[in-house]
């Protein structure tokens, strides 16, 4: 658990509870450019992938949440699926620090490198990933991971695959 300040909010890190499903599906919606997932999908990440990934909590609110994986057949990558922080809480560092927290647990001691996609025009998942990686002191890497006409039949922008390493974290 880490509490943190943000503007005028007190938030608590953790892992994801069950509970926090219909809460981080809430958020999500409400954090455009983000592609809103089931339900069913925010419940499986609060509790099946909640060790990878993190709610940030208020006031028994979800002001932001990261959902991650580690890829099944490459055990040293972790894969960031969504980050979502919502207007209160933004421009303050919260997703940095949500990141963080999850690289910081024992369950990440194996991880060696980031991944993520992002569409090219969305300059706040950009500027999120480079400057960890610039915090990180390692590099950043992208290439095409779904292109728009090839897999995602014109109805989405192409997704970048965003790789981050390699990772040197020091655990406390």
């Amino acid at each position: 658990m880490g509490v943190i300040f943000i503007k005028s909010l007190v938030i608590n890190l953790r892992q994801p509870l069950p509970e926090d499903g219909s809460k981080a599906f809430k958020l999500i919606s409400q954090c455009p450019p983000l592609d809103t997932n089931s339900l069913y999908c925010n419940l499986l990440q609060c509790s099946h992938f909640s060790s990878t990934s993190v709610a940030a909590i208020s006031q028994d609110e979800v002001v932001g949440f990261i959902s991650a994986y580690v890829v099944p057949d490459r055990p040293n990558v972790l894969f960031i699926w969504q980050v979502a922080v919502g207007t209160q809480a933004r421009g303050q560092g919260l997703a940095t620090r949500m990141l963080q927290h999850i690289l910081d647990r024992p369950f990440c001691n194996d991880i060696s490198s980031l991944e993520t996609t992002i569409t090219e025009s969305n300059k706040a998942s950009w500027a999120l990933f480079n400057g960890l990686s610039s915090k990180l002191n390692t590099e950043l890497h992208s290439s095409i991971m779904f292109d728009r006409e090839k897999h995602l039949d014109n109805a989405h922008d192409t997704e970048m695959l965003v790789k981050i390493g390699p990772l040197n974290l020091i655990k406390k």
